[in-house]
């Protein structure tokens, strides 16, 4: 019986190997991997120098402060009129604009005295009656308790993952250490669009002072989506990897790799686009204190795709040469 199975073995082998030539040679993404590393490093490289002198501009959340969201009813100031009026208060304020005319102030904390008084002053400057339609308050040892809790979520999701991932894959050939392989090439394709996201909210936010690049919970929200979704793109590709690994044994890894990369790109690439399209409407039409959201997401959608493809796989073809499995 196993004499008998052998002529499929090697049918199914000349097949694999009959599929992998054509794609490589119109896109032979492995050879070309240190174009595609170049390019990641010319779009990481800003936002990491950004985020080291600059900084990044944090939403109350991060920094602690005062949040009022205000209506006024006698008359419908313009934003300026009300940046000058918070701006003569001396409270540090920042004022966001609604589509509904509601106006999201933030200041440095204020005590409810403080506030009573602050929220007055503006009405008089406007003229208008003034309505707190809602007010927040963070101190400050909350705020670094919310950046301390945040940082360890992003570890410990970080450290799950790799850890899953050499389990998941510890029947490679290579055992654990081939696992750990998989597991690190996609934990570093998870950093480039990580710092990628980052880099580039400290730039709208520091060097262009764009309130869409504000730090918040939500920005929270958006890096750890964007980390589960990376992720989940880069298993679909290794996976396809291990697969091929076993049915075409005559190719050599690189080739295996690039194989497994043109097979699953195609549905990585419409997997995204689909999402994307519900980000950018997101973006374009939905409220402003969504807009951050939506653009944070639709900045680590487009990168996990970008990583799962270009970085991630050939990352690991680096790894093997560096340090070839048992």
């Amino acid at each position: 019986m196993a004499e008998l199975s052998r002529p499929s073995d090697v049918a199914t082998e000349e097949a694999v190997k009959t599929r992998a030539a054509a794609p490589a040679r119109r896109l032979d993404i492995i050879s070309h991997r240190n174009i595609f590393f170049l390019i990641s490093l010319i779009i990481i490289v800003p936002g990491i120098v950004s985020m080291v002198t600059r900084g990044f501009l944090l939403g109350i959340d991060f920094q602690g402060g005062s949040e009022f969201f205000i209506s006024f009813h006698d008359s419908r100031p313009a934003l300026q009129a009300v940046e000058t009026a918070v701006a003569a208060e001396g409270v540090n304020g920042q004022v966001q604009q609604t589509s509904n005319g509601t106006f999201i102030i933030r200041t440095s904390v204020l005590d409810p005295t403080q506030a009573k008084r602050f929220t007055d002053d503006i009405g008089r400057a406007v003229n208008s009656t003034v309505t707190v339609d809602q007010q927040t308050q963070v101190g400050g040892t909350i705020a670094g308790e919310t950046v301390t809790t945040a940082l360890l979520a992003i570890i410990a999701a970080s450290a799950l993952i790799l850890f899953y991932l050499a389990f998941r894959f510890r029947r490679v050939p290579g055992g654990w250490q081939s696992g750990f392989q998989f597991g690190g090439s996609a934990l570093l394709a998870l950093l480039h669009d990580v710092f990628l996201l980052t880099g580039i909210f400290s730039i709208l936010g520091r060097v262009f002072g764009l309130r869409i690049g504000e730090i918040d919970s939500f920005f929270l929200t958006a890096v750890l989506t964007v980390v589960g979704f990376s992720v989940h793109d880069t298993i679909v590709v290794f996976d396809r990897i291990r697969e091929n690994m076993v049915v075409s044994s005559r190719l050599t890894f690189e080739q295996v790799v690039n194989l497994s990369i043109m097979q699953t790109a195609a549905r990585s690439i419409i997997t995204s686009f689909t999402v994307v399209l519900v980000l950018l409407s997101l973006f374009l039409f939905g409220g402003d204190t969504l807009k951050g959201f939506a653009l944070a997401l639709l900045i680590g959608i487009i990168s996990g795709t970008y990583s799962s493809i270009f970085n991630a796989s050939p990352l690991l073809v680096v790894w093997r040469r560096l340090q070839p499995v048992r």
